[in-house]
């Protein structure tokens, strides 16, 4: 269940891609543990406004935190300390094609500063175990299902303990069951106390799967309904 603790809040931001304007005047809250989804059509800004939130895309005008970071005045050589907060799952997976899957989150964690290589491989068996693929690991990325793939993204997400997790599209390239079975594991994800923000298309997942909407049309964000529990 979310709490009533602001862990994403924007005010009166303009969201500018090469000098572009895509989202105009938003504000919105999004609560810790909360499981939010993004909806709108391809081109009005889903993408662009989670690149903003993780560091990619610089704020220029308005106001926004993200996990206890203030986006407005964060150098960018500051940004993977933002990133070590946060997870992100995207449509294309981004998997390292010549490494196991197991060799791919320990990329990861020694990218952020993991040494010791008895608690690295421990914590790579908890996620993986976490996202059911506990026996797989040695595999590599092409001798994976595509959804087997995706649980990979997600426990790479989730390697580092991360506050919110950002998931772009991440049914995009899947089936509808092994959607379901993906959308499952992110709502447990969330129930565990992590923040899910999810872009997506996909209007049936959303109906099996409840959360708060976030509407993009027109250059503006507009909540839909309240937080579904």
């Amino acid at each position: 269940m979310a709490t009533e603790e602001p862990i994403i809040e924007l005010k009166n931001c303009e969201i500018l891609q090469n000098k572009n304007l895509i989202l105009s005047d938003v504000s919105l809250s999004i609560n810790r543990s909360e499981f939010v989804y993004l909806i709108g059509r391809t081109g009005t800004g889903k993408s662009t406004l989670l690149k903003m939130l993780y560091g990619e895309i610089p704020l220029k005008e308005g106001e926004a935190s993200v996990a206890g970071f203030n986006l407005k005045k964060l150098p960018r050589k500051k940004v993977p300390y933002l990133r070590r907060k946060l997870g992100m799952i995207f449509q294309d997976f981004q998997l390292l094609p010549d490494r196991s899957a197991n060799d791919n989150l320990k990329f990861v964690l020694q990218s952020t500063g993991w040494k010791n290589k008895n608690e690295i491989k421990e914590r790579i068996q908890q996620v993986m175990e976490r996202v059911g693929l506990a026996t797989k690991g040695f595999k590599m990325p092409h001798q994976l299902s595509g959804g087997e793939q995706q649980r990979v993204v997600i426990a790479r997400a989730l390697v580092n303990d991360p506050e919110i997790i950002f998931a772009d599209e991440p049914t995009g390239n899947l089936d509808p069951e092994t959607s379901s079975e993906v959308l499952k594991l992110l709502s447990d994800i969330s129930r565990s106390g992590r923040t899910v923000v999810m872009a997506t298309h996909n209007y049936p997942i959303i109906e099996k799967f409840p959360g708060r909407i976030i509407k993009f049309e027109g250059g503006k964000v507009s909540p839909l309904m309240k937080p579904v529990v």
